[in-house]
C-alpha cells in the first residue's frame, strides 16, 4: 500500500489522533481568505473565534495547547460567519427541497443514532434462532437512554472470505430478505429508523448487474429500509438520491465521511462527523451551512466519549453511540451513559430548537473553559453549554439580555431559575460539574410550552445522581474459549490421519484484523490471559493426538450424511456447490465447503472426531522450530494453489497434490487451500472462530475485504451469527483424535 493509500486508510477508519487528521484533512481546501478572512476551515469543522489567527503551519502543534478564550471576539466573528454561509450557499446554488420533504423531515430528529453488527447476540439470539430486537433495545435504553435510528451491519469485516458481495450478504442473514424486513418492521414497531450500509470499494466480488447506486436502492426498497450509509463514502453522489426516488422507497443519504463537493450537503440530509478535539470547539460546517442538516459524531476506538458528547452538544447535533466495533465490545461507560441520556433528553424535548436557522455558536460565557450555543425559536430559547475545565465551576455563567416577563430553567437539573436581574441584563449560575455540561431554557413573556413540566420533572430525576457519582472507567469486555470435549483416545492412527507427538511448544499468534492495533478486548482470549488481545505468546505442553492428513472431502461429507440422515436445522447456504444433493464427480476429492461450524461439528461427531484446538491446528502445521510456513521460512508460492482473483469463485484443488508442501509431521494443505474451523470464542455480545491457514481466494481492488493469514503465526478472526451467513465457500476444516500419552 503506497504511503497516500495508507493515509487515506488511517484516515478513513480512524487511526490517526483526531487533530491529526484534521490537520492532513486542511490541505487542499479552499480556506475562502479573500473572501473572509476571519473563518478557517479544517476539514468539516470551522475554528472558533479564539483560533482565527493560527497560521496554517503551526496550527496542528499550537492547537491542542490553546490557552486563549472567545471572549470579546465572538460579534466580528459571527459576522464574518454568517457573510461565509450566505456566499458558499450561493456558490453552490443551495436547493433545501430535500430537508423540506415531510416524509424525510424525521432526520432532523434523528439524534442518537447507533452502528450494530448483525452477529451482535443482544439482536439475535443464535440458540433460538430469532431476532431480539426488544432485548437489543431495552439494553441501550436502559443504559443511556435509547437510540432514533440503528444502522445495521451484515457485511465487513467478514466480506471478501468468498465471493459473495454486499448485496448478497443480508440475503443469508437468517429468514432470507423476508426475515430482514420483518426485523425492520420489529424496529420500526419501537419507533426506530433502520440504515443499511453501501461500500463503493466491493469491486472484487460477484457483478451485481445493475449500477451500485440501482442496487442498493432495489434491496432498500425490497427490505423497507430508512436509509443508507455510504461506508467510506465522502457524499454519496446525487444517482443515489435518484435511485432511491425512482425505487419508491422514501431513503436519506448518510455519508461515512465529510462531503468532497459542498453541492452533496442538498441531498445527503445525515453524516457522520470524525471531528478534532480541542480546547475551544470547533463548529460543524454542514451544520452551520444548513441547520437542519443532521451529523453524527463518531469516534468508535474513543474509550472515553466525554469530548465526543461535548463537541455534539456545543453543536446540537447527533450522536454516533457505536459500540460493537467490528466484534470488538467498546461499551459506553456509566458516565457517557448518564451523559448521553440527558443529552438525548433535552434534544428529543426540544428538536425544533436544534435545528433552529438562528443558532449562534460561541456565545459569549462568563468563565474561562466554558463554552456555550444559543438555539432560538420565537418563544423560546435553549442555551447548551459545555465545560472543558477539570475542576467544578459553580459562580454564573451567562450574562443575557433580559425584558420583564422572561422566565428561565436549568434543563440540566430540571428546575426553574431565580435570574439575578441588574438592569436590562440577567445573570445566570447553574452548576457545572468537571467535563460537564448544562443547559437552560428562556420562556419570552407570556410563552408556554405543554410539555415543559413533565420535561423538567423527568430531567430533574435524571440529575439526581451527578456524573460524577457514575464509574467512568472503561473495562473491556471478557471472552470465553468454547469447550471442546475430548475423544476417545486411539491406540495407533486412524485411517486417513498422522500422530502429532507430545512436545512442548511455543504458540506464537496474532489476529489479522484490519483495525484496532493491540486494545486490550480485541481478537481472542485464551483461558491463560486475563484479556482479549491481538499478540499471543504462551508455552504449552501439547499431548499426542491424530489429525487428518487433509481437509475433509466432499466425498466424505456425503459418505456422512448418508450415513447419519444429516439435515441442519437451516439449510440455507449447506453445501450450496452440490448439484441435486451430491457433489459433481470432479469436486468428489477437493475440501468440502459451505459448511457451518454447526455442520462441521456434526460431521467430526459422527466420526469420533474433534475439532482442533486452534494450537494443535499451529503446532501440527509448524512443529517446534517456529517456521512460518509448514514447509520453511520463506514463502513459496509453488506451495499453495494458485490465487484466484476473479470476481467468482473457483473450486478449491483436489487435496494431496503438494507433498511437498506437508508440514513436519507430514500434515498437508494447511496454507493456501481453504480457511478451516479450529477454536470459538464468545463474549457477552459477539461470538467468533478463528480460522486457519488463509485461502485461495482473493478478491482484488480493494484494502477491505478478509484479509489472509497465509503465515503460522497468524489466525483470522471470522464473526459468527447463524448457519446461513456463517457457511463459506473458502472455509473446510479437517479433524484430530485424542491420543493416548506417550
Amino acid at each position: 500500500m503506497t504511503s497516500t493509500r495508507r493515509l487515506h486508510h488511517y484516515l478513513n477508519r480512524g487511526f490517526l489522533m483526531p487533530c491529526l487528521a484534521a490537520a492532513v484533512l486542511t490541505a487542499g481546501i479552499d480556506s475562502r481568505a479573500a473572501e473572509t478572512p476571519a473563518i478557517t476551515l479544517r476539514g468539516s469543522q470551522i475554528l472558533g473565534p479564539a483560533q482565527q489567527d493560527l497560521g496554517e503551519a503551526d496550527w496542528l502543534a499550537r492547537l491542542n495547547n490553546w490557552k486563549r478564550d472567545t471572549q470579546g471576539q465572538t460579534t466580528p466573528w459571527l459576522t464574518a460567519m454568517q457573510s461565509w454561509r450566505n456566499t458558499e450557499l450561493a456558490r453552490i446554488g443551495y436547493d433545501d427541497a430535500q430537508y423540506r420533504r415531510a416524509e424525510l423531515r424525521w432526520t432532523q430528529r434523528d439524534f442518537v443514532q447507533t452502528q450494530a453488527m448483525m452477529e451482535d447476540r443482544y439482536l439475535y439470539d443464535p440458540v433460538t434462532g430469532r431476532y431480539t430486537v426488544k432485548r437489543f433495545l431495552d439494553d441501550l435504553r436502559q443504559r443511556y437512554g435509547g437510540i432514533d435510528s440503528v444502522l445495521l451491519w451484515p457485511v465487513y469485516p467478514n466480506l471478501g472470505i468468498d465471493d459473495r458481495n454486499q448485496w448478497d450478504m443480508p440475503g443469508d442473514l437468517p429468514g432470507g430478505l423476508d426475515g430482514v424486513r420483518a426485523l425492520i418492521q420489529q424496529f420500526h414497531a419501537h419507533g426506530v429508523k433502520v440504515l443499511f450500509p453501501t461500500m463503493p470499494w466491493d469491486t472484487g466480488t460477484r457483478e451485481v448487474g445493475s449500477s451500485m447506486p440501482l442496487a442498493t436502492a432495489s434491496l432498500m426498497a425490497r427490505i423497507g429500509a430508512d436509509g443508507i450509509n455510504g461506508d467510506t463514502m465522502d457524499g454519496l453522489p446525487l444517482a443515489y438520491r435518484e435511485a432511491a426516488d425512482a425505487s419508491g422507497q422514501v431513503l436519506t443519504l448518510e455519508p461515512e465521511l465529510s462531503f468532497k463537493d459542498d453541492a452533496m450537503l442538498a441531498y445527503n440530509q445525515q453524516s457522520w462527523g470524525y471531528w478534532a478535539n480541542t480546547l475551544v470547539p470547533m463548529v460543524s460546517k454542514w451544520k452551520w451551512l444548513e441547520p437542519r442538516h443532521m451529523v453524527h459524531v463518531c469516534d468508535r476506538w474513543a474509550t472515553d466519549r466525554t469530548s465526543l458528547l461535548q463537541d455534539a452538544f456545543f453543536n446540537g447535533t447527533g450522536i454516533q453511540s457505536w459500540e460493537n466495533v467490528w466484534g470488538w465490545w467498546n461499551q459506553i461507560t456509566p458516565r457517557d451513559g448518564a451523559a448521553l441520556r440527558r443529552i438525548a433528553t433535552i434534544y428529543r424535548a426540544f428538536p425544533e430548537h436544534m435545528v433552529s436557522a438562528g443558532w449562534q455558536p460561541h456565545v459569549p460565557t462568563l468563565h474561562y473553559g466554558v463554552y456555550a450555543s444559543a438555539f432560538p425559536r420565537t418563544d423560546s430559547t435553549l442555551w447548551t453549554i459545555i465545560n472543558r475545565t477539570d475542576w467544578a465551576i459553580s459562580a454564573s455563567i451567562l450574562r443575557l439580555p433580559h425584558r420583564p416577563g422572561q422566565r428561565y430553567f436549568d434543563l440540566w437539573q430540571g428546575r426553574e431559575l431565580q435570574s439575578r436581574i441588574a438592569g436590562d441584563e440577567a445573570e445566570l449560575s447553574v452548576p457545572l460539574e468537571a467535563h460537564g455540561y448544562g443547559a437552560i431554557l428562556r420562556l419570552e413573556p407570556g410563552a408556554t410550552l405543554a410539555t415543559l413540566a413533565a420535561t423538567l420533572q423527568t430531567l430533574a430525576q435524571q440529575a439526581r445522581k451527578p456524573l460524577s457519582a457514575y464509574v467512568a472507567t472503561w473495562q473491556p469486555l471478557a471472552q470465553k474459549m468454547v469447550a471442546i470435549a475430548p475423544t476417545a483416545a486411539a491406540r495407533t492412527a486412524p485411517p486417513g490421519m498422522l500422530k502429532i507427538p507430545a512436545g512442548q511448544f511455543d504458540f506464537k499468534v496474532h489476529g489479522i484484523e484490519i483495525e484496532g492495533e493491540n486494545k486490550p478486548g480485541l481478537d481472542v482470549q485464551y483461558p491463560w490471559e486475563a484479556v482479549a488481545r491481538r499478540h499471543h505468546v504462551h508455552r504449552l505442553a501439547i499431548r499426542s493426538f491424530y489429525m487428518d492428513r487433509y481437509p475433509v472431502t466432499n466425498a466424505e461429507y456425503q459418505a456422512f450424511m448418508r450415513a447419519s440422515g444429516y439435515r441442519p436445522a437451516d439449510p440455507h447456504n449447506f453445501l450450496r456447490h452440490w448439484v441435486d444433493g451430491a457433489p459433481k464427480p470432479e469436486d468428489a476429492q477437493r475440501p468440502v465447503v459451505w459448511v457451518s461450524l454447526e455442520d462441521a461439528r456434526a460431521y467430526l461427531r459422527w466420526s469420533g472426531k474433534r475439532l482442533p484446538h486452534e494450537w494443535e491446528w499451529q503446532y501440527a502445521a509448524q512443529g517446534l522450530d517456529q517456521r512460518l510456513y509448514p514447509w520453511g521460512n520463506d514463502w513459496d508460492a509453488a506451495m499453495v494453489q494458485a490465487p484466484e482473483l476473479g470476481r467468482r469463485l473457483s473450486a478449491p484443488d483436489v487435496v494431496g497434490q503438494r507433498p511437498q508442501a506437508a508440514s513436519p509431521f507430514g500434515v498437508e494443505d494447511l496454507v493456501g487451500s481453504v480457511w478451516q474451523w479450529t477454536s470459538e470464542f464468545a463474549d457477552e455480545h459477539t461470538r467468533a472462530a478463528v480460522l486457519r491457514g488463509g485461502s485461495y481466494y482473493q478478491p482484488q481492488n480493494s484494502y477491505w475485504y478478509f484479509p489472509q493469514a497465509y503465515r503460522l503465526d497468524e489466525h483470522g478472526k471470522y464473526l459468527l451469527m447463524a448457519p446461513s451467513k456463517d457457511r463459506s465457500g473458502t472455509i473446510g476444516f479437517r479433524g484430530v483424535r485424542d491420543g493416548l500419552p506417550d
